[in-house]
């Protein structure tokens, strides 16, 4: 069943895994495993995504109408035809936006308020 809304702001707050996730599929379609490395690389190791984790948080993406199935664009070259290739919809890419000016606004918040560092070099 998928939600009806297409206010990006429906959706936020994103949690860190999903916010995670839809950034990893930001610049390309992925599949499962290539999604867990991206995550896991990108934060040094702080957030391992686990299998089963990924894929019901996945399930949810597409109920949502965040994320979608795709079929591999490599398939030629080598790919697994057999992986399940996930990517954007444009309200993922719209609510990945959202949310990426949402935790914008909070750290400018935190600088002003003298919680995190100044790097104009003011």
């Amino acid at each position: 069943m998928a939600i009806e809304s297409s206010n990006p702001h429906y959706f936020l707050p994103l949690t860190p895994f999903a916010f995670q996730v839809l950034l990893a599929l930001a610049d390309e379609d992925k599949h499962g495993y290539a999604i867990i490395k991206e995550v896991e690389e990108r934060s040094g190791g702080a957030l391992k995504l686990r299998t089963g984790t990924l894929y019901t948080l996945i399930q949810r993406l597409v109920n949502e109408a965040l994320v979608e199935s795709s079929m591999p664009s490599a398939v030629g070259r080598g790919e697994d035809s057999r992986r399940r290739y996930y990517r954007l919809t444009a309200l993922g890419d719209e609510v990945l936006r959202a949310e990426a000016r949402r935790l914008e606004a909070l750290i400018g918040d935190a600088r002003r308020k003298h919680v995190l560092g100044d790097t104009t070099g003011a």
